[in-house]
């Protein structure tokens, strides 16, 4: 029941704006999300300036107010536009039942293997994940849902920066999820995990709008579709690693804004620039880095156009054009602004040299980027699909996408260089992040490998019907490189987001129950002394009860939580200590074993407090000690039992 909630959390509010706004068919059902959470990006400063909480129910009746709108200035404008104009038009080319069929077939083995993959890495939907950056996601999203104010600039005390009003991060994914948390038992691991679940299942869904958008084969696009959650950088580096959550949102959600992308070539009412203004500024709000990669796909795209690669009706196709660039730039822009706090500690990350320029060339040619093993089973395939693309002149806007992103990846991983640098710098200069760009080309060049394969070797039997003889050779073909692929790789992609499952270091069934020890011994005005390098951040997240420290890089130098970080056991011989502890209100001190990433621990404040009477254990298990410390019962009032 609990994956349900959030499968509509995700879908419900966009599939009532997009169908408000006349969108239909596949290019519907893939959308949904990406305008859901251009909803959301959307009403978090309005909500906020209107002095509106951020929960459910106000959340509802601003998608229900934003999509009567919709309806209306649609209606409005089919009813004032020339007759001759094509805007009753269905969406997509109609195909027939048997190709729908087709299609949904690939959509749900991709849907399928996504789903096995992810599960069977995580062992189970209650496993916190152990990387550095999910604790503080999962504050993020516990402190929105408490404060009922989703601003940015709202949330600085989760970074250990609790004055900083221009603090910002983009939370539009923690908002949508703040929503439903602690909703039909969705605690948080299981929030986390069945959103990161749930991302994965956008991927197919948008590969078949996009194939339907763009005229590809049938086969062709459920072939794409059932392989692209094959590939290990996207989805799941992105997710065991960091974990990259709302990054992998946008990257998942980029194909169903490029099918959308589709009616500026033939536009068809309002829907095409308000459904992209609204796509973009949900990729905003989910990362703004995700919008530079979505611009630079429709520049290519009007690249194909303007050299006749892609037809257009430049009479009838510029209005669309013009409102969807003003709309999209004017959104994306007011969202972006606040991220010019964080600029210059984005652009400046550097990650070192990984591999040898032709060891980068290689990843990049089978699509296999940061694997020490290539995908030989789907890379070769696709990269023989790129020729193929090429060939048959279709979809030559997504080949220049690969060979750009593509050229880019294999710079960042290969050469040390202040240009290569500057190139990646709005990824991070992440090499996991680049190379997560790469496979959506590798899918759907894989598909066109399918559709012509099966298409040549169905020419050797001239007796069976073309279309049935096609389909069965297609449906040979991908099962033979399913086989050799051992499942989709699913063993082997599995096994590789397995490492971010584990019970420890950064969090483990022990030290969780030091957690809920300390929410029944605390009030919610106090704070728990810990190390930022332990993982008991986490104690937040999981139980509602606030740390000193909130995040693995801890507090900036000077602040009262560095203070004690550094001098809690000097409480002695210095009495500033004692008046920290007084203004931040703490009684108990939480030391946990298992540091995250195996990080040696910076917190010399706390070191041997056994040694000290002054600090009392009050619970202790294998993983997890917590201290009371003596002095202290009068900082809360009324003292907690």
């Amino acid at each position: 029941m609990n994956v349900v909630v959030v499968v509509l959390a995700f879908w419900l509010p966009g599939l009532v704006f997009g169908a408000a706004i006349r969108l239909r068919g596949w290019t519907l059902a893939a959308s949904a999300p990406v305008l859901t959470f251009g909803l959301v990006a959307l009403g978090i400063p309005v909500l906020g300036a209107l002095g509106i909480r951020w929960n459910l129910l106000d959340v509802v009746l601003w998608t229900l107010v934003l999509s009567a709108l919709g309806f209306a200035g649609s209606w409005l404008f089919l009813r004032r536009s020339d007759k001759s104009d094509q805007s009753g038009k269905p969406d997509e080319p109609k195909l027939p039942l048997r190709d729908h069929l087709v299609i949904g077939g690939g959509v749900l083995i991709g849907l399928a293997v996504g789903a096995v993959t992810f599960l069977r890495g995580a062992k189970s939907i209650d496993n916190v994940h152990q990387s550095s950056d999910a604790p503080f996601h999962g504050n993020l999203v516990r402190w929105i849902a408490e404060h009922g104010d989703a601003r940015p600039s709202t949330v600085g005390t989760i970074a250990n920066l609790p004055n900083e009003t221009h603090y910002f991060y983009p939370d539009t994914y923690h908002a949508l999820l703040a929503l439903i948390l602690d909703k039909a038992g969705l605690a948080m691991p299981q929030l986390l995990n069945l959103a990161a679940l749930t991302v994965i299942l956008c991927v197919p869904v948008g590969i078949a709008a996009l194939g339907v958008a763009w005229r590809l084969p049938p086969i062709a696009t459920a072939a794409a579709a059932a392989v692209c959650t094959w590939f290990t950088a996207f989805p799941y580096d992105l997710l065991w690693r960091g974990p990259l959550w709302p990054y992998a949102a946008g990257v998942a959600l980029i194909p169903a804004v490029l099918a959308l992308a589709r009616r500026l070539l033939e536009p068809r009412g309002i829907a095409g620039p308000v459904a992209i203004s609204v796509g973009v500024a949900g990729l905003t709000g989910l990362h703004s880095s995700v919008v530079f990669v979505v611009v630079g796909y429709f520049l290519l795209i009007l690249l194909a156009v303007v050299f006749r690669f892609e037809p257009i009706n430049w009479r009838r196709s510029w209005p669309s054009l013009v409102a969807t660039a003003v709309g999209s730039g004017v959104l994306a822009v007011l969202l972006i602004l606040p991220s010019l706090y964080n600029a210059a500690g984005v652009t400046s990350a550097s990650w070192p040299t990984s591999a040898t320029v032709s060891g980068a060339v290689g990843e990049t040619i089978t699509f296999s980027p940061m694997a020490a093993v290539p995908l030989w089973w789907i890379g070769v395939p696709a990269i023989v699909g790129v020729f193929l693309l090429v060939k048959h002149r279709r979809m030559l806007w997504l080949v220049g996408a690969y060979v750009v992103f593509g050229g880019l990846f294999a710079a960042a991983v290969s050469i040390d260089t202040p240009l290569v640098h500057t190139l990646g710098s709005i990824f991070y200069n992440d090499q996991y992040r680049i190379g997560a760009l790469i496979p959506l080309a590798g899918a759907v060049a894989f598909g066109e490998f399918v559709n012509t394969a099966s298409g040549r070797i169905a020419a050797w039997r001239p007796n069976w019907r073309p279309a049935t003889a096609t389909l069965a050779c297609a449906l040979v073909l991908g099962l033979v490189l399913a086989a050799l692929s051992k499942g989709g790789y699913i063993g082997r992609n599995a096994a590789r987001f397995a490492t971010s499952y584990t019970d420890g270091p950064t969090v483990s069934r022990q030290k969780e129950a030091a957690f809920e020890w300390l929410a029944e011994h605390t009030l919610p005005s106090e704070h728990v002394m810990n190390d930022f390098t332990d993982g008991s951040e986490w104690m937040y997240a999981l139980d509602g009860v606030m740390p000193v420290e909130w995040n693995f890089y801890g507090a900036d130098r000077g602040t009262e939580a560095n203070l004690l970080t550094l001098r809690l056991n000097n409480i002695d011989q210095d009495p500033s200590v004692r008046k920290m502890l007084g203004d931040l209100k703490v009684r108990y001190v939480l030391v946990g074993k298992g540091l995250i990433a195996g990080k040696p621990s910076a917190a010399a404040g706390l070191a041997n407090l056994d040694a000290n009477p002054v600090f009392r254990v009050v619970y202790r298990n294998p993983d997890a000690t917590i201290y009371a410390i003596d002095g202290q019962p009068d900082v809360v009032r009324p003292a907690a039992p």
